[in-house]
Formats: structure tokens, C-alpha cells, sequence
């Protein structure tokens, strides 16, 4: 079964706009897990400009199903992580000022760098997972650096899709493959939406969980948050 993890990142966005409390973070990470989400996934930035660190703090108090915190592996997310404890950290070499994550690890210029935070992470008992390209060198180095998955920028996959599917599809295949052959899990994440997502679900072996925040909160506007859940829930059954 390839889990979903409701990224909820825009909410707070949407919340940080008027200043106040509305839409309540806490409240929508809870409806999200009762309208069957298996995940929930986090990304405080430095700059706090969504989901706040004091944020994360309170949704551990709140989150029953599996909790996932993305972010650049400074000091406050290695303080963060120590403290919350969450189910998985998600290691991203975002810049502070970028809008999204863009780019997956070099994990081979950053060997040294990633394999000491990652010992650090795992002190704290917390699964790793490496943000990387469909690239088998990155996967292999995600390994050498002890992670314990992968989560493929999927990204190009969405870019390419309508124009030839097959193709787009066919480097995360191959990552995929050589991931599992290294004892590795296989995450994805990036641009995933309702038309592509089946798609990538019947074609990536080894699949074990996607990170869906932006398309499907802009399918909640139209759709209404339960109903979109569902609606990628079946994509990927």
C-alpha cells in the first residue's frame, strides 16, 4: 500500500495571510487524518512564512498518523527534530529564501555533510529519508549516507507527463529499482496531482508513500477537503 501524506503547508499560508487563526492548522491536520490521509507533512522554513516551528511543536501533540517533517538540516531543524521526534524526517537542500524545493541532494558532494546529520537525526530514532533526483548515483549515495529512503522529486515526472508519460516516468523506475536493491524505501513528492498521479502509482515499484500538499489543497476549494482526500486515496489504490 503507498500511503498519503496531506502536506499542509498551505493552510498555513492561508492562515498567515489575515494574521489570525483561520483556518485553524491543528484542526485541518485532524480532519485530514479522519478523512483517511495516512500522513501528515510539514515544512517550516526559516523565515516562517507557512507552517511556524511553534506550529510543529503543537501538531506532535495532535498528529496520530504518521508525522513527516521536510527541511534544510541547519541547527533549528536538528533542535526541532530532537524535540518533536516525528515519525520520518525528510532531509531537503533548499535555500532559505526558496519558494519550493527544486532540486534533490547532491549526495555524493555531500557525503560527509549528510552522513553526520543523519547520525545525529538518528539518535533520536527518527526514519531518514533524502530528497533526490531520479538519478542512480544520487540513490546509491543516499545509501553510503545511511538514509533510510529516498523520496524522489517528481517534479520532471509531472513537466513531461502529458507529453510523453512513458518516458517521463522511466528514470523513477530505474531509481526506484536500484533503491529497493540497497534496502532503501521509495517516497515521492513534487507536482503530484489527480491526473498524474495513478499513473506514477501503477508504474513505480517499491512506492511507499507521496507527499501531496499545493494540488490538492487547490482541489479542496472545489472539491471540499474529504471529498479530495478520497479522491487521491483512490488514485493510488
Amino acid at each position: 500500500m503507498t500511503r498519503l501524506s496531506v502536506n499542509i503547508n498551505k493552510i498555513a499560508t492561508l492562515r498567515n495571510a489575515r494574521g489570525s487563526n483561520n483556518p485553524n492548522v491543528l484542526q485541518v491536520a485532524i480532519d485530514c487524518e479522519q478523512f483517511g490521509a495516512q500522513g501528515i507533512t510539514v515544512h517550516p522554513r526559516p523565515d516562517e512564512r507557512h507552517i511556524r516551528y511553534s506550529d510543529v511543536i503543537e501538531l506532535k501533540k495532535m498528529v496520530t498518523t504518521e508525522f513527516n517533517i521536510e527541511g534544510y538540516p541547519d541547527d533549528r531543524f536538528l533542535k526541532l527534530i530532537s524535540e518533536v521526534r516525528p515519525a520520518q524526517a525528510t532531509l531537503v537542500p533548499d535555500k532559505p529564501d526558496a519558494i519550493t524545493s527544486n532540486a534533490g541532494w547532491d549526495t555524493i558532494k555531500n557525503e560527509k555533510f549528510l552522513h553526520e546529520v543523519i547520525k545525529e537525526l538518528k539518535k533520536s530514532g527518527v526514519r531518514v529519508s533524502v530528497f533526490v533526483d531520479p538519478n542512480i548515483k544520487m540513490v546509491e549515495g543516499a545509501k553510503n549516507v545511511s538514509a533510510d529512503r529516498i523520496e524522489l522529486y517528481t517534479e520532471p515526472y509531472a513537466s513531461h507527463f502529458h507529453q510523453n508519460k512513458v518516458m517521463a516516468i522511466k528514470p523513477y523506475i530505474e531509481a526506484a529499482n536500484v533503491a529497493h536493491q540497497l534496502g532503501l524505501g521509495v517516497n515521492a513528492g513534487h507536482d503530484l496531482d489527480l491526473f498524474n498521479l495513478k499513473f506514477l502509482k501503477q508504474s513505480l515499484p517499491w512506492l511507499d508513500e507521496v507527499s501531496i500538499g499545493h494540488a490538492l489543497i487547490c482541489d479542496a476549494l472545489y472539491y471540499g477537503l474529504e471529498n479530495t482526500i478520497q479522491l487521491y486515496l483512490r488514485e493510488l489504490n
